[in-house]
């Protein structure tokens, strides 16, 4: 998948999305929608969530396409209204309380219960494990991993998104990278061998 900013969407196509024509408006849906929901799914974690702000960001995106200047490439554009709505709802307080509560609802052995639901079955075990390591990752963490990684975002930019300061981005970055090393790190077996 490639990233968002990307994806090459004909100006010919807006104009006719512009005008209303129903057949443009589905094609650059199907051009841009993978990759809006692959966004918004990484950022928030929760598929229903994503679910949820992907409409929304598609329906902005054809309520506001007459709006559209053409300064930078139509993906680009999507791309910093599906950030700026994840991140709003990242910021929001029923979304804080939704973490609290979970991280309150302990198993009987101590240990955390997921607070991920399971996505799409993959078609590798690689895969699955990246998507456990991502989902072991704090909200902000994995916010600030694909905007870095995937995306493409300078820490600037990424401070600014969350109202912080660079090294906030950088040192966010490098926890949930260490993170995701320990978590795609190979199982070692535990036992260890008898030094001589």
């Amino acid at each position: 998948m490639s990233r968002l900013a990307e994806i090459a969407i004909s100006d010919e196509l807006i104009t006719r999305a512009c005008a209303g024509e129903e057949a443009a408006q589905a094609a650059i849906y199907r051009g841009l929608g993978p990759a809006v929901f692959a966004l918004t799914r990484r950022l928030v974690g929760n598929r229903a969530v994503a679910e949820d702000l992907f409409q929304d960001t598609m329906i902005v995106l054809f309520q506001r396409l007459g709006e559209f200047r053409g300064e930078a490439p139509l993906g680009a554009w999507l791309r910093q209204i599906a950030v700026n709505r994840c991140l709003n709802y990242l910021r929001s307080p029923w979304h804080r309380a939704r973490l609290h509560w979970e991280s309150a609802d302990e198993d009987h052995d101590g240990s955390l219960r997921p607070t991920m639901l399971p996505v799409t079955p993959p078609t590798s075990a690689d895969l699955l494990d990246v998507e456990r390591a991502l989902a072991s990752l704090t909200p902000v963490g994995r916010a600030v991993v694909w905007l870095f990684e995937v995306e493409g975002y300078s820490h600037e930019e990424i401070a600014r998104f969350f109202g912080r300061s660079v090294s906030f981005s950088k040192s966010q970055l490098a926890r949930a990278l260490a993170r995701l090393r320990q978590g795609l790190a190979p199982q070692e077996d535990q036992e260890a061998c008898t030094p001589i």
